[in-house]
């Protein structure tokens, strides 16, 4: 939404009661990890922006760094709308965000490319599965450009089997 649109809408009687969704394509490697594409599960290619301005709810300049999914936008705008949600769509709602940016939320989301090519991203790890059984795991506290793969240690078992239990074959 351009600048000029804000403006009209905060100008308008709908500025009070009306929630805006900006959100864009995932993301696209240029150059990082020697990839020059958009196509891969690591986090350069997998993450989006997401805004979301909802009149006295969120404030201006607020920022969240939670991990959510743009299947969470249904259950979120039906509750922000006051609507029934149909209960067999997936996602969470992430209005507790929108109203806490510091709300613990320890939901990772999961991405898909291609059959039996998954990623599930956590606050803190990032998890990736390949078709032919190969892995990846990267500490996003310690390694957030995903440098150092650390699937081979043994030390990290738990982590990957508590991670694959969001994968759905």
């Amino acid at each position: 939404m351009c600048r000029h649109c804000f403006d009209a809408l905060a100008k308008s009687k709908y500025a009070d009661n009306t929630v805006v969704v900006l959100w864009g394509d995932h993301g696209w490697h240029l150059g990082e990890k020697l990839r020059y594409k958009k196509f891969t599960l690591w986090e350069e290619s997998c993450r989006m922006p997401l805004i979301i301005k909802v009149p006295g709810i969120t404030k201006p300049g607020q920022s969240c760094e939670a991990v959510v999914n743009l299947l969470d936008l249904y259950p979120t705008l039906t509750e922000l709308c006051g609507i029934p949600a149909i209960l067999k769509n997936e996602g969470r709602s992430i209005v507790p965000l929108l109203k806490n940016v510091n709300e613990k939320w320890d939901y990772p989301t999961v991405t898909t490319k291609g059959r039996n090519r998954h990623s599930v991203r956590s606050e803190r790890w990032r998890y990736i599965r390949y078709e032919d059984g190969s892995e990846e795991l990267y500490d996003h506290e310690n390694d957030p450009m995903e440098w150092k793969n650390l699937a081979a240690d043994p030390e990290y078992n738990n982590i990957k089997t508590e991670l694959s239990n969001h994968f759905r074959n």
